[in-house]
């Protein structure tokens, strides 16, 4: 593998901010400098006026292989997340078949080898059947177990309080959740179709997957890892009152941390005028009050990662008639340059991105060296210029699905490369045709 010696990079890691050069060998960070123009180095890459962030790890999307790969599968969901700086990935078990065993999950591992342009782990899907499957896991071979505790694909709802609770109390390593309490959304879905019919507007989404409904199941959940001593993840929070049930401690103090993503710090209600089933997702995009109010909690530390969530769905299925048209929207492409929005509103620092997006990922889910700017670690980076705008509709698409909720925007930021495990994986707009990424490891 190719030495690369970054020059004249802003380095932001670990809470500061610093003018460094970053030498790569053999994959990994060889060494972080004021000036290291002495040192050999088969290229040299100029990141002056730029800025070096630890590179994404998203610890939520949905690539949709196996069995649904219209739609995206590893390869090319992969390559749109490097072309948004984010060099790691923990994929969701709700594909088709639903990965609930441990023969399954590594039958994932087994596609992503030699096809995933990022690294990559798998959740282990909890389903209300299969509570020997968790308790066998070993916990350095999933990122988790994830536990839907609201409706969703297949056989993944988990309604059953008494194996919710062994979940809980035996699940070998953290538990993630999706927190959306299913009989409010069918009681919520009933009364509106008495109204409407089959025509329910799209605005009603986040009335139909309401306050309601996401507090109610999050505060079970909450509940449950108190009473169960669980590692607990609430995943995209999308409600202020929710925040009422988590801490502000720091996150090494935690046992129940939380996550938000993009698309709810970005949108609000009234978007659902122009973007309609475009952003229909679950939870739903809510009101303006709490996406402020979800951006201010991650100045103060109640919430601790930024993911996306990312998952594509053709243009034609997403056209259909609110009931009929599935939740989800593919985001990991412009993810970064739209969480770095908040930095030019001044809403958050660099720091805080790196913290969210790296650092707190690689924390909470025990990544083996990665998330931080250190020597020895694996040299996932990305450089991001401040100055120049990422103008949407003059770039390729790059998902399967071919269309993205951000038509129409022009972000202040540009990714300006990206490097996994050592590999310059993109540079200015190009996204290099061979795959780097390799199974993430866990210190556990």
């Amino acid at each position: 593998m190719a030495s690369i010696l970054i020059t004249n990079a802003l380095t932001v890691n670990e809470g500061s901010s610093n003018h460094q050069d970053l030498l790569i060998r053999s994959g990994r960070i060889d060494a972080i400098g004021g000036d290291l123009s002495g040192k050999r180095a088969d290229r040299v890459v100029d990141a002056d006026g730029c800025l070096l962030f630890p590179g994404m790890i998203d610890d939520q999307v949905h690539f949709r292989e196996p069995g649904l790969t219209h739609k995206g599968d590893i390869r090319s969901e992969s390559r749109a997340a490097v072309a948004g700086g984010i060099t790691s990935y923990m994929e969701m078990p709700n594909t088709s078949p639903p990965t609930t065993t441990i023969d399954l999950l590594e039958e994932k591992h087994h596609i992503a080898r030699g096809a995933s342009f990022a690294n990559y782990s798998f959740y282990l899907g909890a389903a209300n059947d299969n509570i020997e499957a968790v308790k066998m896991l070993d916990p350095k071979q999933a990122c988790g177990v994830k536990v839907f505790m609201g409706a969703s694909t297949g056989n993944m709802l988990v309604d059953n309080p008494d194996t919710l609770e062994q979940i809980f109390t035996h699940s070998p390593t953290i538990v993630a959740t999706h927190c959306e309490d299913s009989p409010t959304i069918a009681e919520n879905t009933r009364l509106f179709r008495a109204i409407y019919g089959e025509n329910i507007p799209i605005a009603l989404h986040p009335a139909i997957r309401s306050e309601a409904a996401c507090y109610m199941s999050t505060a079970l959940a909450v509940d449950l890892a108190r009473r169960c001593n669980t590692r607990l993840h609430v995943l995209h929070l999308s409600t202020a009152k929710e925040l009422a049930l988590l801490s502000s401690m720091p996150l090494e103090a935690k046992r129940i941390s939380a996550e938000v993503c993009v698309h709810h710090l970005r949108f609000s209600e009234t978007d659902y005028r122009d973007k309609g089933s475009l952003i229909k997702c679950n939870p739903a995009i809510k009101t303006e009050a709490d996406r402020r109010r979800l951006l201010a909690a991650l100045q103060e530390e109640t919430i601790d990662v930024v993911g996306t969530d990312h998952a594509p769905h053709t243009l034609a299925e997403k056209q259909q008639s609110y009931l009929s048209a599935p939740s989800g929207l593919p985001l990991v492409q412009h993810a970064f340059v739209s969480l770095l929005e908040h930095v030019h509103d001044g809403a958050l620092t660099v720091e805080q991105v790196a913290q969210k997006t790296a650092h707190n990922p690689a924390r909470l889910f025990d990544v083996k060296e990665r998330g931080y700017l250190r020597e020895g670690y694996w040299a996932d980076l990305v450089i991001v210029d401040l100055k120049q705008p990422t103008v949407v509709d003059e770039q390729p698409v790059h998902y399967r699905c071919g269309w993205t909720p951000f038509a129409g925007c022009t972000f202040r930021s540009r990714i300006a490369a990206t490097f996994v495990g050592g590999h310059l994986a993109y540079l200015d707009g190009k996204i290099d045709p061979q795959p780097a990424g390799i199974r993430l490891e866990f210190d556990r």
